[in-house]
């Protein structure tokens, strides 16, 4: 569960290690790691025994299919019952016991403050602001009144490009609004300096989700692409066009996009932080890309001072300027309208939403438009994050919720220490680097110390004008952060987000309270079940740190290689080994999981189950008693807590899109993979050797 905002993560990840030893081979072998029972304690035994119910401990029996062999698929043993009784929502396009049970419950309390906060008289700045911008949002007749009207302006300026100059003016002007035509730009850390934020230029400009939509031959590919002609067609021709002008602007997208599409990296390539760096001062960009007119790009963002920036493709720039060559300006104004309406239309009239609805569909097999109020709930939340999660930490996170967890994180964060040191591929020098990186890690939990500002006025008169003001603000205050000290305490996730982060570069882990919530965490939940549920997402995040990305990066952040020569080559052999177990999962019949793509979340899977399951364990030594829920052991409820985390529900449309574009395995392979790999899962199951849950080879890096 990872933010991944190129170069490196959140769904980001440097340092002078003079203070430790040199980076190579240890002078003598290894230290032979100690016996496993100084790694996990041994479950009790011999304890009074006390019996109590699934749902005491915080399980949930209904959600169970007793009738399933957990040594032969646990997750059907710990989800069959739920996924009987389950149906998908139909403006959701899957539904995730923990995930959605959650977001649903603080969805309910968001739309209470909010709505409170619009009906509200005296109100102070912070109910004021998020009062209004709901309200406006919330108020479809103002809305359909408005019509095209927030984005007329920008419309007709597409209208008037004829040339690179031009062209590049306006997506200046769009980019200030975060429509990001062509590609996109951000503040970053500099990868070789984690002190430094610097701007970085990525590429972007698609509407289809993934580059592939627009290059793969298969049926299910040209079908899609089809689709998405005719849905851009009908959305230019609600945007005012003449339905020929509509048809030929669909067409004119669909071949603009495709060539972005080819000179585009895929998502296995943007996984490689190394080949993400490429920085380069303002000279080397003109040269890369001539045909865009980048100094008055920057100067237009306030960015005239920029000495240099990094390019996460510098073949993608390239291949952009050609095309600008190339392309005729008609094509360009249907390309560049074609963005505004379709980054806008969630702001724009019931058809305009309607209709990208049936895209959605298509791409997810979801057959309801999402009510108004959770779509303004959301919208809110994304302009307003910290506003709106002021009251919300107030009335969904209880004081003792952060410490608790606080102590959770320490218990994990030492059993990958322990770990770390009783690992017996590791030399001395590389095993003091990991130490010393996760020693540096820090811990944000909850919600932020200090709270944003959110400097744009809100009209609670116009929905459209707030979402362009919003959006302005936020390219300004993440463009405002580029030369200036970083902030290595700023979240990336507002504090409901039911989600959790590690990045690389401010090496920091981020739990918001959203998530700190039943069923993953509970301060009335038993110890082994909170393991087992948030426990794992703590571990989870952690070994992101240490995964095939996060291993790239030391303890300040920084892009660089802290492995000894035989120790990276060992570690490379244990993740080539999850990538071909995972590459041979099949989600559907005949679609098979991409092990490169997911590579980094199934190490941080593995190594979260196996790190939460020796802190439970830890936590359990010297206890007085053990307890018994409806017949399981503690360990089989840790394992338990696990699987029901999990639980889910996906379309097959939602699936497909999963597999190409979503580093994240399905549900189903986050609790196989793991728990096949785990001894203690299939001694605490009684599985024979042999049985899928217990295969006669593993694989394992943490």
């Amino acid at each position: 569960m990872r933010t991944h905002r190129q170069p490196v993560a959140p769904l980001a990840l440097l340092l002078a290690l003079s203070a430790l030893p040199a980076c190579g081979p240890a002078a003598g072998p290894p230290p032979a790691p100690p016996p496993p029972a100084a790694l996990v304690p041994p479950a009790p035994q011999g304890l009074p025994v006390v019996e109590t119910k699934l749902e005491i401990v915080g399980l949930d029996e209904s959600a169970l299919d007793r009738s399933a062999n957990p040594c032969e698929d646990f997750y059907q043993f710990a989800c069959g019952g739920w996924l009987a009784k389950t149906e998908i929502p139909g403006d959701e396009s899957y539904w995730m016991r923990s995930f959605n049970e959650i977001d649903k419950r603080n969805e309910a309390e968001l739309r209470r403050i909010l709505e409170d906060a619009a009906s509200a008289g005296d109100r102070d700045p912070v109910t004021k602001k998020i009062g209004a911008y709901y309200g406006s949002c919330m108020d479809e007749a103002a809305v359909e009144a408005a019509s095209v009207k927030p984005i007329a302006d920008l419309l007709a300026k597409t209208r008037r490009v004829r040339d690179p100059k031009g062209l590049g003016a306006l997506v200046t002007e769009l980019h200030g609004r975060r429509v990001w035509a062509l590609f996109d730009i951000t503040s970053a850390q500099d990868m070789k300096d984690a002190t430094r934020v610097i701007a970085q230029l990525d590429q972007s400009g698609l509407g289809l989700p993934d580059r592939d939509y627009y290059l793969n031959e298969d049926d299910k590919s040209k079908a899609l692409r089809k689709t998405y002609e005719e849905h851009v067609a009908r959305m230019m021709r609600l945007a005012g066009a003449q339905e020929a002008a509509a048809k030929a602007a669909a067409l004119d997208v669909l071949q603009i996009e495709t060539e972005l599409a080819k000179i585009s990296k895929t998502r296995v390539e943007r996984r490689d932080p190394t080949g993400l760096y490429n920085k380069l001062d303002r000279s080397a960009l003109a040269k890369a890309a001539p045909a865009f007119p980048w100094d008055a790009y920057f100067q237009g963002l306030g960015l005239q001072d920029v000495k240099e920036v990094n390019v996460t493709s510098v073949r993608f720039f390239e291949g952009l300027s050609r095309l600008l060559a190339s392309v005729k300006p008609a094509a360009w104004q249907n390309y560049l309208a074609w963005h505004v309406v379709r980054s806008m239309a969630p702001a724009l009239p019931k058809a305009f939403v309607d209709e990208s609805f049936t895209l959605q569909a298509a791409l997810t097999g979801q057959t309801e438009v999402r009510p108004r109020w959770k779509r303004c709930v959301d919208a809110t939340d994304n302009a307003l994050g910290e506003l709106l999660g002021q009251p919300f930490v107030k009335t969904s996170f209880p004081g003792e919720s952060k410490p608790a967890a606080e102590a959770m994180v320490h218990q994990i964060s030492d059993a990958f220490a322990r770990n770390v040191r009783a690992l017996d591929w590791m030399d001395e020098g590389t095993r003091q680097r990991a130490l010393a990186k996760l020693a540096a890690m820090a811990y944000l939990i909850g919600y932020p110390d200090k709270w944003r500002t959110y400097d744009f006025e809100v009209d609670p008169k116009s929905y459209g004008k707030n979402a362009l003001a919003a959006r302005a603000f936020q390219t300004r205050w993440d463009l405002g952060k580029i030369d200036k000290p970083l902030n290595r305490d700023e979240w990336q996730m507002s504090p409901p987000t039911v989600n959790a982060y590690y990045d690389p570069q401010r090496n920091h882990m981020v739990f918001p309270a959203g998530i700190l919530q039943p069923p993953f965490y509970s301060v009335s939940s038993a110890a082994a079940v909170n393991l087992g549920g948030i426990g794992m997402v703590v571990g989870h995040e952690l070994t992101h740190g240490f995964d095939d990305e996060g291993s790239q990066f030391d303890q300040k952040g920084n892009l660089e290689d802290w492995w000894s020569k035989e120790v990276g080559a060992a570690f490379k052999a244990k993740t080539a080994c999850v990538e071909a177990q995972y590459s041979a999962f099949e989600a559907l019949p005949g679609l098979k999981l991409n092990g490169k793509l997911t590579l980094g979340e199934n190490i941080a899977d593995l190594g979260g189950v196996k790190l939460a399951f020796m802190a439970y364990r830890a936590m359990r030594k010297g206890a007085a008693e053990q307890t018994v829920a409806g017949g399981f052991t503690e360990d089989q409820q840790f394992f338990l807590a696990h699987g029901q985390s999990w639980c889910g529900k996906l379309r097959e449309e939602a699936l497909r899109l999963m597999v190409q574009v979503n580093p994240h395995s399905p549900p189903r392979f986050r609790v196989n993979g793991p728990l096949a790999n785990l001894p203690e899962f299939g001694e605490a199951f009684k599985c024979a050797p042999g049985t899928p849950m217990r295969p006669t080879k593993t694989c394992t890096v943490w």
